[in-house]
């Protein structure tokens, strides 16, 4: 019951009790972590939740552990609905989770869910943590698993209130209810990136993922205020200007930081129909500072110089437009 009461304070410091309007959704693989979700959530919501797991078609074993997923939720009256997902060629581990979460919105609407919570925990977003600071990774990066989002395409909460807990904690918690979870090979294949870093990180016991995890919660709070004054830029800084052939166009005085201008460059990108990631957005900044123009997602960049009337000082002005049809004549 402790456990459950611990568990139910994560859930509603994430999701408040007058916000919830359907029952929980999770996402349950099988495995040590999702089954722990599963029982904990079970104790604090005894029938306000639903279960579903996902098959991605890439391992023998994994109907096997649907079908365990499966067994459990029957055993306690949790309403269950298997999930199979076709992957696109290609990175086959960032085409999985694009298919699992688009598979859970989905899944999430047709049941009316409230919201949707995965297993994340502490140890997961110190190996993200570490893996992102060695890749150099910006802040929006190193800001790691968000504890609350929402399901790409929905306004569904996506949730992971596990955050807080070791890994060990939740098998202990599996193991204690006498269940033998799944286990995914992948999870110690050292050819993939996060199995190696877990392997190093699981000798080096003077590292505490808990603290780790919380640093990745301050980094998130960092990054939420930035996206606060990007948003504020936009609104202030960003103006709507057609071209003379009428085709949309924005100008923008850069006046802020450079973290802040690209968050303000993506979104003129997106609003003309282009995209750009963040590191082509970077470049494009360092080209404008540098008085150069810029071309990304579709879209041309001109950079100047001019007195701004609603400031009263000169600033820099980048003018955001289509790209010009390639062969055609100006």
């Amino acid at each position: 019951m402790q456990l459950a009461a611990r568990f139910a304070a994560d859930l509603a410091a994430l999701w408040p009790e007058e916000e919830r309007e359907g029952p929980l959704g999770l996402a349950v693989s099988g495995g040590p972590d999702s089954l722990a979700l599963l029982l904990l959530a079970h104790a604090a919501l005894p029938g306000r939740i639903a279960v579903c797991s996902v098959d991605h078609g890439l391992r023998p074993e994994a109907a096997g552990e649907v079908a365990l997923v499966e067994r459990v939720a029957a055993a306690r009256g949790i309403p269950f609905t298997p999930l199979a997902v076709k992957l696109a060629p290609g990175n086959l581990q960032a085409q999985a989770r694009a298919a699992r979460y688009a598979a859970l919105a989905e899944w999430a609407a047709a049941q009316g869910l409230g919201a949707v919570a995965t297993a994340h925990h502490a140890d997961d977003q110190a190996e993200t943590l570490l893996m992102r600071l060695n890749r150099g990774s910006g802040l929006a990066g190193l800001a790691g698993v968000r504890p609350r989002a929402l399901l790409e395409g929905s306004e569904i909460p996506l949730l992971r209130p596990l955050l807080g807990w070791r890994k060990a904690e939740l098998a202990q918690v599996v193991a204690e209810a006498g269940i033998s979870p799944a286990d995914d090979p992948s999870n110690t294949d050292p050819a993939f990136d996060r199995a190696r870093l877990r392997a190093r990180l699981a000798e080096a016991d003077w590292l505490d993922p808990v603290q780790i995890a919380a640093s990745a919660a301050h980094l998130a709070e960092s990054w939420q205020a930035l996206e606060w004054y990007a948003e504020l830029d936009w609104h202030e800084m960003v103006m709507r200007e057609d071209t003379p052939e009428g085709l949309p166009g924005y100008t923008y005085c850069a006046n802020v930081p450079r973290v802040i201008a690209i968050e303000t460059i993506l979104r003129i990108i997106r609003a003309l129909g282009g995209h750009a990631t963040r590191s082509e957005a970077a470049r494009a900044w360092e080209r404008l500072w540098a008085g150069e123009n810029a071309s990304l997602g579709g879209v041309l960049a001109v950079p100047g110089v001019e007195r701004v009337e609603k400031v009263g000082v000169m600033m820099r002005v980048w003018r955001f437009r289509p790209e010009p049809t390639r062969g055609s004549v100006n």
